[in-house]
């Protein structure tokens, strides 16, 4: 039986400038979810990043968002997995995702980090890529035909169309949050992506 999910770790870079910026869309959601689950994020320097902790069914959950820059994510993954004796396979983590269109949102556990840097260090965190990965799709230049580098685009706010969309998958995950708590992914994963053929 696949264990629920007890740490929700969402990936984005801290700091004002960042904040609207595409690359931040986990941060968003982790936001969100934090305020579904009655909790709120302080900074907890041990960790390298910003905690909510908050219980479901009676469970304890923890909510997280690296304090560290992207490419860093791991510091604060791995510590906390490690802290709280969790298994790579209880983590989710919310991040962006290049090769998904504005709207589109996948679930899926394991796999590549397809060069997605705090995947990657995550990875490398648990030694593992066991872990689970809501993928909220953010679009690529080209395919919304932009002249932009990836790392300009990441880095810049959606537009307004864009961001719409992004904002449906952010409602459309807050309402799946039970059923990963509970650990009923075939019901999450057909509950997310009905809503990609919408």
């Amino acid at each position: 039986m696949t264990p629920p999910i007890r740490l929700i770790i969402g990936l984005g870079n801290p700091g004002p400038e960042y904040e609207t910026t595409r690359h931040n869309a986990g941060f968003w959601l982790a936001d969100h979810l934090a305020d579904d689950l009655k909790t709120s994020f302080t900074l907890e320097k041990g960790f390298s990043a910003w905690v909510a902790k908050a219980r479901f069914d009676g469970e304890a959950v923890i909510l997280a968002k690296p304090a560290t820059f992207m490419n860093r994510s791991g510091q604060a993954a791995g510590a906390l997995l490690r802290f709280y004796k969790l298994a790579p396979e209880q983590v989710l983590v919310l991040h962006d995702e290049l090769d998904l269109p504005p709207g589109q949102v996948k679930l899926k556990q394991g796999g590549g980090h397809a060069g997605h840097n705090g995947l990657r260090d995550i990875q490398s965190a648990f030694s593992s890529p066991a872990f689970w990965r809501l993928r909220i799709g953010i679009g690529h230049p080209r395919s919304l035909g932009l002249a932009q580098q990836v790392a300009a685009f990441v880095l810049n706010p959606p537009r307004r169309e864009e961001l719409k969309l992004i904002e449906g998958v952010i409602e459309r995950a807050r309402n799946v949050l039970p059923a990963l708590l509970r650990g009923e992914f075939p019901q999450a994963i057909n509950q997310l992506h009905e809503g990609n053929r919408a």
